[in-house]
């Protein structure tokens, strides 16, 4: 069920990518390109102007958040909003104000993917806000510490012995090349 969901986020956000902007001109000569030109409540948008003589603007509509400040140079304004989470699905104009023109274009809104079920950890009501746990992704040898409290994974009783028996066999080691050089030298 996991390699679905994966698959169905995976490709709702290669649509988004993918999906070419939306133009709109008018009269005035300016174009309004709103990328993605689909996008889904809760989603940021990227609106480009051109045409625009002016170096800032703004830019506005119901399924914006708030008003977009636009910037640029060359004839060119960028800026970027966000839909609102409570925006239906539709289409809803986007006034672009200019250098004292006004240009209007459109954007569509559609329904959001459907999300995951919660998971049986995790109640609906309150969805985590921030992971909450490490992402297994690297680490080499360490990659297994970052999920694991390493305060109580100390050395057991095994690990005292061999490690006692491994320090009196040098110690007794370090004793008889000692006890050699000594009858050597003599």
């Amino acid at each position: 069920m996991g390699s679905l969901r994966l698959t169905l986020c995976t490709g709702a956000l290669a649509v988004c990518a993918l999906a070419p902007p939306v133009y709109a001109v008018d009269a005035g000569g300016a174009g309004i390109s709103v990328s993605p030109s689909s996008p889904a409540p809760g989603a940021d948008v990227a609106l480009h102007v051109a045409g625009c003589s002016a170096k800032a603007g703004s830019a506005s509509s119901r399924a914006f958040v708030a008003d977009v400040r636009l910037a640029g140079v060359d004839g060119t304004l960028t800026g970027n909003s966000r839909v609102r989470a409570s925006a239906e699905p539709g289409s809803y104009d986007v006034k672009v104000t200019c250098g004292g023109a006004v240009t209007t274009g459109r954007i569509t809104v559609v329904s959001p993917s459907p999300s995951p079920s919660p998971s049986k950890s995790q109640p609906a009501s309150h969805p985590a806000e921030s992971p909450v746990a490490p992402v297994h992704a690297g680490g080499g040898g360490t990659a297994h510490f970052a999920t694991v409290d390493v305060r109580e994974a100390g050395p057991g009783t095994g690990q005292a012995v061999t490690g006692l028996v491994l320090v009196a066999a040098a110690a007794g080691a370090v004793a008889v090349l000692s006890a050699r050089r000594s009858r050597g030298t003599d």
